[in-house]
């Protein structure tokens, strides 16, 4: 998804030039004829469309300076870098100090310009994610910063802001992936706890013996190793949140604990000799069905109704077709980024690809697909080609007997036309199976039209594994002049 620049210029002549420079440069463009102009359509922009402003410092009426002075309160964080005819350093000066990104002087070598707008962006990313980062260790992380529009996010996020409002149990579903764990910091954020102790526990990844001292915590000297006191996981969270993770793998033995932890609100350290009164907001998570564990028997019911207070569900990626494009967007401009890679986008055909996918990892697996073709991408933007692993899916892409130049024909017998290939000799033997596998290769560059990647897709094979078979057919076909 191409990145917005706000071009803000009010002489009509270096308004075309520079939307030329940046419209070449695979930015979209908008432009703004003043510095009026430039105020209304950034303070209008409530949906942060606008990625980056290009801005002009001198202008009639209202200047580049007072266009700063406006918005910066606004948009503390959108990249504006200011063009000027005077380099000197009390105009940068002036710029930088009223929210400058960075500057240019006219007149401005296109590459300079792409470079800075390209650093701009970067910048921006980084700094968003380190804020990010920070909401999240410090327990402020809102529901601003969850990714999605689709009508079925939009539901899970209008019953977690009306979670947020009050201390109700939550019961979070959803497969694997979905960001469980994201939902329930944002209601942590959102709500008067905010700010205060979150603390995570994946009850799937504790040792079944040292369950009870993870949660409860244990004084030292209460068994063999217990070499120091610790408070333990509820203890540790009093007066924020506890988010239990994989709620259903807690044992059985320890669910009843867990019951009377949270009717008593207090908790017995092993060895301790008084229990100890703690104060949590609880958030629980699972990706299977309580409900079905409970008729199992490897659920207490009664720890199932008093975690299942406020249900809230997760749909998976492939439910939520509208948000994969955001999260791609999201994804790519954050690792390129942080990899360094100049990479501004998704070709549209990719784009398609990644949105037709079924995801069964859901966001965790869009998340690694794309840091992966991030880090293998040679090109500006990620295109098909960066994604063998989908492409070779065979969730992706049609059957060879879905071109419109019909399917090849296989024939026991010698080839006698067109898109034939021939399993046997003229003297009908068996032909030898890399003979076979070349004319194969053959047919479909022909059908491809030479393009090589679109071959190596259709044929399920990888792109080096092609190459070297072009080499063989290469050498066969030498060897077949040498004979004649």
């Amino acid at each position: 998804m191409a990145k917005t620049v706000l071009i803000v210029d009010d002489d009509p002549t270096q308004l075309r030039l520079l939307e030329t420079v940046v419209a070449k440069a695979e930015f979209r463009v908008e432009k703004a004829s003043g510095g009026a102009d430039a105020i209304e359509r950034i303070l209008a922009d409530t949906k942060r469309s606008i990625d980056v402003v290009l801005l002009d410092l001198v202008m009639p009426e209202v200047d580049g300076l007072e266009v700063l002075e406006r918005t910066r309160p606004v948009h503390p964080d959108l990249p504006i870098v200011v063009l000027t005819a005077h380099g000197g350093v009390d105009t940068v000066v002036k710029a930088m100090k009223a929210g400058a990104s960075d500057f240019l002087v006219k007149p401005a070598a296109p590459e300079r310009i792409r470079v800075t707008l390209e650093t701009a962006l970067k910048l921006r990313t980084l700094t968003g994610e380190i804020s990010r980062l920070t909401r999240k260790m410090s327990g402020e992380l809102g529901f601003d910063d969850l990714i999605g529009t689709s009508p079925a996010m939009a539901s899970v996020v209008n019953l977690s802001q009306r979670a947020a409002a009050s201390s109700i149990p939550i019961l979070i579903e959803g497969e694997s992936g979905v960001g469980k764990e994201l939902v329930a910091r944002a209601i942590q954020g959102s709500s008067e706890r905010a700010g205060r102790p979150f603390v995570t526990v994946n009850c799937g990844a504790i040792p079944e013996n040292l369950v009870e001292s993870v949660l409860f915590g244990h004084e030292k000297g209460s068994f063999t190793g217990a070499t120091q006191r610790n408070i333990g996981k509820f203890q540790e969270a009093s007066g924020g949140t506890l988010f239990l993770d994989e709620i259903g793998e807690l044992p059985l033995d320890m669910q009843v604990k867990l019951l009377r932890a949270l009717q008593e609100s207090e908790v017995d350290p092993v060895g301790a000799t008084k229990p100890v009164k703690v104060d949590i907001r609880l958030i629980s998570a699972t990706n299977r069905d309580l409900a079905d564990m409970v008729r199992e028997g490897s659920f207490r019911e009664d720890l199932y109704y008093r975690l299942n207070v406020y249900p809230i569900l997760i749909p998976p990626l492939r439910d939520r077709h509208g948000d994969v494009a955001l999260l791609v967007d999201h994804f790519t401009t954050a690792f390129a980024a942080s990899e360094n890679k100049a990479i501004r986008g998704v070709a549209a055909d990719a784009m398609e690809l990644l949105q037709n996918f079924p995801w069964p990892g859901n966001v965790r697996q869009l998340e690694n697909t794309i840091f992966r073709a991030i880090v293998l991408a040679e090109g500006g933007q990620l295109t098909i080609n960066d994604f063998p692993q989908i492409t070779g899916n065979p969730y992706v892409g049609a059957p060879l007997s879905d071109s419109a130049a019909g399917p090849a024909e296989v024939s026991a017998a010698p080839a006698t036309g067109p898109g034939s290939i021939s399993l046997c000799n003229p003297d009908d033997h068996a032909r030898p199976l890399a003979e076979v596998e070349l004319d194969v290769i053959r047919h479909a560059i022909d059908r491809y039209d030479g393009q090589m990647s679109e071959v190596a897709r259709r044929l399920d094979i990888g792109r080096s594994t092609l190459y070297r078979k072009l080499r063989e057919i290469e050498e066969a076909d030498a060897t077949g002049e040498a004979a004649d």
